[in-house]
């Protein structure tokens, strides 16, 4: 098989991140598992590596993705694991219009894109929503008090975060940190982070810095509320990097080849090695611009202020 110069270089960079990190001392960073396998064994094998298992009921929390062709993940990828967890998936409507601002519509969508074949499937905010208190470390201020979800959150003891890594219109990419702060918050909620607080009406209009710091904020309302980590565990797929998100149903092709699978039990090391390894990615111009045009690398560095999770961390690989 011929390999592409691009693929090649890629993991020549990442052998020399691998040896660099997998050597060094112990140091309590929080540990990223790598594997170059999309498939689904990949995915149950690096989440095997996590050494994390569900209390209690378990929902998986995915992006459906827009219609007609958007790059959500598939059904075949996550069926293999989430029938291995008994896990329930889990979504939230919108707060923008297209096929998933109403739940009839939604769970449509759900059945359309082949997640209701797989495992039993939940609209969080479909019979309402609850609140959830946002907390900062001492001297730092929320920009809002409360982080506002869908009711059937509670439902759920444990949550397996699977997100998609690709870029963002509007946050500049998508990750851990989004799928549990505007992807777990009710259409109400999405338009607070958005807005920094300011608007529960609308997601538009608000200060770019605050978004990024409200996904911050209302994703660690999410991680307390689950014990830090205790009740909570995060997957990326990286695959058809595009610069534009699920949301949108038809996205720009890639221009970056696929890289892999990361798994992380600290959201903001899982999304800052995402982002590192799009650094370092051959054909990466695009989806770079896209990140720093909308200050997507804030989201990571609040969130580490805030005490979300820590940047640094241990890239170990999975492949043999």
């Amino acid at each position: 098989m011929v390999v592409p110069c691009a693929v090649l270089a890629f993991f020549f960079i990442l052998g020399a991140v691998r040896a660099q990190t997998e050597t060094s001392p112990a140091s309590g960073e929080p540990a990223v598992y790598f594997t170059s396998d999309i498939s689904a064994d990949g995915l149950v094998r690096a989440y095997e590596k996590l050494g994390w298992r569900p209390q209690g009921k378990l929902a998986v929390k995915i992006t459906t993705g827009e219609p007609p062709a958007s790059n959500y993940l598939r059904p075949e990828l996550l069926a293999g694991l989430v029938k291995k967890l008994n896990g329930t998936i889990v979504e939230c409507n919108t707060a923008y219009g297209g096929s998933r601002s109403e739940s009839a519509m939604h769970r449509q969508v759900a059945k359309d894109h082949g997640y209701t074949e797989i495992a039993e499937f939940d609209l969080l905010d479909e019979e309402g929503e609850m609140p959830i208190p946002i907390n900062l470390p001492a001297g730092l201020a929320p920009h809002f008090k409360n982080d506002v979800v869908g009711s059937h959150f509670a439902d759920y003891d444990s949550y397996l975060v699977v997100s998609h890594f690709k870029g963002h219109q509007m946050a500049g990419y998508g990750g851990a940190i989004k799928n549990i702060s505007i992807g777990l918050a009710s259409p109400k909620g999405k338009c607070l982070i958005h807005t920094g607080g300011k608007n529960a009406k609308s997601i538009w209009n608000g200060d770019q810095i605050d978004f990024t710091e409200s996904m911050a904020e209302t994703g660690k309302a999410v991680s307390d509320y689950l014990g830090r980590g205790e009740r909570i565990a995060y997957i990326n797929v990286m695959n058809r990097l595009s610069i534009d998100c699920d949301c949108n149903g038809n996205p720009a092709e890639p221009d970056i080849h696929d890289i892999g699978i990361l798994a992380s039990r600290d959201p903001v090391a899982l999304d800052q090695a995402c982002l590192d390894l799009v650094y370092r990615a051959e054909g990466n111009d695009s989806l770079v611009r896209r990140i720093e045009e909308r200050s997507g690398i804030h989201t990571v560095e609040h969130a580490e202020k805030i005490g979300l999770g820590r940047r640094a961390y241990r890239l170990i690989s999975i492949d043999e």
